[in-house]
């Protein structure tokens, strides 16, 4: 299992805006309808990695208490999926509700989402202050799979309560670690 870091978008950096398909409820859904009073999450994941399929469980139980915070929540997956046919928006509905997402799961079919984040790896992690800036972006916590650390969102959620608290953001902020996007040739 090959191990991909984020590319760190620059702090600061306004949010690109999208609209693309929810595979969970067969609609459009843009930024500004995901986008929380106090902040927003965006998410690159997909179904098959190794990184995802270690976290997602808290990430999910997490993700959905951050919403009743104040913090939106999306989930997006820009894989190929001719030749990651797991990824597909079928697999992708399925996966979103046999893991309780209670929030978007967006298909980027063009990928042009994932390039305009300069998402490199899943999970890519990136937390908007309520301006759309960007305020933290890195790793869940330390746990990759095999590594004895426990799943539990520790460096998303100092940066959640950092952000909700009015503080600056959080230093160091340590690069997300999982498989590469699998981009189209």
């Amino acid at each position: 299992m090959a191990a991909t870091p984020s590319n760190m978008m620059a702090l600061g950096t306004l949010a690109p805006t999208f609209s693309l398909p929810n595979t969970l409820r067969d609609e459009l859904v843009d930024f500004k309808m995901v986008k929380g009073e106090k902040g927003t999450l965006v998410a690159f994941i997909c179904n098959h990695c190794p990184y995802v399929l270690h976290m997602v469980e808290r990430f999910s139980e997490m993700s959905n208490s951050l919403m009743v915070r104040g913090i939106g929540v999306v989930a997006i997956s820009s894989n190929d999926v001719e030749n990651y046919p797991q990824d597909g928006p079928e697999h992708m509905r399925s996966f979103g509700k046999s893991h309780g997402f209670g929030f978007p799961y967006l298909y980027d079919e063009s990928q042009e989402v994932a390039r305009a984040y300069l998402a490199a790896c899943t999970p890519d992690l990136f937390l908007f202050d309520q301006n759309d800036h960007c305020y933290y972006r890195g790793q869940f916590d330390p746990s990759r799979p095999g590594n004895g650390f426990e799943v539990n969102g520790e460096d998303l959620g100092r940066a959640v309560n950092d952000l909700l608290n009015g503080f600056p953001h959080p230093e160091p902020q340590i690069p997300s670690i999982g498989c590469n996007i699998k981009w189209k040739a």
